[in-house]
């Protein structure tokens, strides 16, 4: 026998028959049935299963999405233009969701998947409805110059964000950006 496993030593070369010679004396071992080795064998696969399934569950929720909601006219699309581009653009009001691919200036290579979703009230919810469950990120966009006109508006639909059943459940980063900021406001008052 001796002689059968030197010869696959040095057919087969050095690592591939040392793990040859490995697996000729495992099958030895089992052979003999013992219990002990055998239970060790069987808590070994068993870890590697499971590791092997966290990391496939672990790849899957991996990327990473943040989706853009507010009311109508509050700058979703263009935070989500000069997000992805850095440059400010002319937008339109959103009557459909927009995605791509954001890629975070870090060392790392980190990016996430970006969803603006449309603000106008006929819509807003049935488009949350598909993208909260997958959503590792709420970015919530209040229109600064207009909130004293919108705050009941605005508090209601953050209020239908924020207790979301499914949301609550996924838990997702939630952030409040306030756009706007350099508009001036004028108000009735002239003195």
């Amino acid at each position: 026998m001796a002689s059968a496993d030197s010869r696959r030593m040095g057919n087969g070369g050095s690592v591939g028959g040392a793990f040859q010679l490995y697996l000729d004396s495992l099958r030895q071992e089992l052979r003999q049935r013992d219990p002990t080795l055998l239970s060790v064998v069987v808590a070994l696969v068993a870890v590697l299963l499971t590791l092997v399934f966290w990391k496939f569950i672990r790849s899957r929720r991996s990327s990473q999405r943040a989706v853009l909601v507010g009311l109508f006219d509050s700058g979703k699309t263009l935070l989500f233009v000069r997000l992805l581009t850095g440059l400010y653009r002319d937008t339109q009001t959103s009557i459909t969701d927009s995605s791509a691919v954001y890629r975070v200036n870090n060392n790392r290579g980190t990016s996430l998947t970006l969803i603006d979703l449309p603000g106008h009230e006929s819509l807003r919810l049935q488009f949350l409805e598909r993208f909260k469950a997958s959503a590792s990120a709420i970015v919530f966009v209040v229109d600064s110059a207009a909130f004293q006109r919108e705050v009941k508006d605005v508090a209601e639909f953050l209020y239908q964000v924020l207790l979301d059943s499914i949301g609550l459940k996924n838990t997702p980063s939630f952030l409040i950006a306030c756009n706007k900021q350099g508009t001036i406001m004028f108000s009735g008052n002239n003195s």
